[in-house]
This record gives structure tokens, C-alpha cells and sequence, in this order.
């Protein structure tokens, strides 16, 4: 396989999991809060209550520090190395792309994912997680 391939398909594989990630972090507050008002008990999860809470603090510490996403610098790594252009690529790269990188000044984000965090701790205090 040719080595800028492998460096493409791989940056491609990266943005399929930061999306997921952020997918994780916006449905799984809404799975949260939906499963308690309709008493599912798996939401409650100790395990997956805490990556959830784990995963949107990493994301705003990285905004507070004005530190970059590991998965933006690594996927940007590969493309440079595949010879590509950052964000610019196939038909699935391009709409993954328009969804998960926005053009605003940093203080939006900073503010969106301060908030959502503190959505997030809100939910701990209604609807604690619950161990075995």
C-alpha cells in the first residue's frame, strides 16, 4: 500500500473518531437525562457516567489552557504527511469535517464547552450515577 495512502485512510480514521467522540458528549447527556426521566437504569452507569464526565472536563481544560485537541494535531499530522491539504479531501472527510470544525473566535468554544460541562455536573447532582 502506497504510504501516502495509509497516511490518508489513517487521518480519516482519526476525524471518524473525534466525531464519534463528540457525539458521545452531546448524546450521551441527552441519553442521560432522557433514560432518567424514562427510568432506564444502564444511564446511571457508574463506568459510563464517568467517561462521560471525564471526556467533556478533558475537552474543557484543553479549551481553558488554549491547548489544541491530540486528535486535531494527530489528524492534521497525517494529512500533512499524506501530502494533502488540511480539510480537504473526500465527499465523507468534507461534511465530517463541516460538522465537527466551526470558524468562530476561541471564546465561543470556551464558553460552549463550559457550559455543556456544567450541564454535564448538573446531571450528576439530579441524577447521580449509581454503583453496583
Amino acid at each position: 500500500m502506497d504510504e501516502k495512502l495509509l497516511f490518508q485512510i489513517l487521518a480519516d480514521a482519526i476525524l471518524v473518531l473525534h466525531v464519534t467522540v463528540v457525539l458521545f458528549v452531546v448524546v450521551g447527556l441527552i441519553l442521560i437525562i432522557v433514560g432518567n426521566i424514562r427510568h432506564w437504569t444502564w444511564v446511571n452507569r457508574w463506568w459510563f457516567r464517568l467517561l462521560h464526565l471525564g471526556t467533556i472536563l478533558f475537552v474543557v481544560a484543553e479549551a481553558w489552557l488554549g491547548v489544541v485537541c491530540p486528535l486535531t494535531q494527530f489528524e492534521m499530522w497525517l494529512r500533512e504527511s499524506a501530502g494533502s491539504a488540511t480539510y480537504d479531501g473526500s465527499f465523507i472527510e468534507y461534511w465530517l469535517q463541516q460538522l465537527l470544525y466551526w470558524d468562530f473566535p476561541s471564546w465561543v468554544f470556551l464558553m460552549l464547552y463550559t457550559g455543556f460541562a456544567l450541564v454535564v455536573i448538573i446531571t450528576w447532582v439530579v441524577f447521580p450515577p449509581k454503583r453496583r
